[in-house]
């Protein structure tokens, strides 16, 4: 089960050798301070693991994005989108109306888009390929624009497959980070606490050297996600042969 950050901040104060006996005990690290380390050691944890490609954060949304009728950007992108995985009508069965409307991501300024964006409002239901990017900062910023082209003449639903940011951590929240990460986040608390009381306000480097194992080792834990079949590359038109 994960761990709760009210947990790991205590447990970040026994390290720095500073436990907590009661509500009124003046302390040289106040709880405020240990638990916004935590947070930017799992923010710092997150970007990494996100660099695996294992897809650990990913979310699927089916009923929130929609292409509207005539539309250049898609309406109902959740606030958290950081990464866009894959987009694609939400009803891909063979008797939906939008099965083949097809997604396929381009930059604003390609020949494709810029084509796509010149032509007038498609049908939908005969099947087509739709033309997408990203714009704007997103996560944690504010949510993504994704614009699109062409336009539809009829509404589509979708399918985002996305990668989420962290969001809001409380003290209550549990720890994010998968594959057994709390000394990791412990060692990265520790030593950035560690700089209130160095001379040169520095993090210590001897627990950043264990932050740096301890997160080195998590990573290798983390992939692959499967061991029923070795990673292979695919040959060049290997589904045609």
């Amino acid at each position: 089960m994960a761990t709760k950050f009210s947990t790991l901040t205590t447990r970040v104060r026994q390290r720095l050798l500073e436990e907590k006996r009661s509500d009124t005990q003046r302390l040289f690290w106040s709880d405020g301070e240990l638990f916004d380390e935590l947070i930017d050691g799992a923010k710092d944890m997150w970007g990494a693991i996100l660099d695996l490609g294992q897809e650990h954060f990913l979310t699927i949304d089916t009923t929130s994005v929609t292409q509207a009728v005539d539309a250049t950007a898609l309406t109902g992108v959740p606030s958290d989108v950081f990464r866009v995985h894959m987009l694609e009508p939400a009803d891909t069965t063979s008797t939906g109306s939008h099965k083949n409307v097809i997604y396929i991501p381009r930059d604003l300024n390609s020949v494709e888009f810029q084509r796509a964006r010149a032509q007038s409002s498609q049908d939908p239901n005969s099947g087509q390929i739709v033309y997408f990017t990203l714009i704007n900062a997103g996560h944690p910023v504010a949510a993504p624009s994704i614009q699109v082209a062409p336009k539809l003449s009829s509404a589509v639903t979708l399918r985002l497959i996305y990668i989420p940011g962290l969001g809001t951590i409380t003290e209550n929240s549990n720890n994010p980070i998968p594959g057994e990460s709390d000394n990791a986040l412990i060692a990265y608390a520790v030593a950035y606490a560690r700089a209130k009381e160095r001379e040169d306000r520095s993090p210590d480097p001897n627990w950043l050297a264990i932050y740096a194992t301890e997160k080195q080792n998590l990573l290798v834990r983390l992939t692959p996600r499967q061991s029923q079949e070795l990673p292979v590359v695919t040959a060049f038109f290997e589904d045609m042969w």
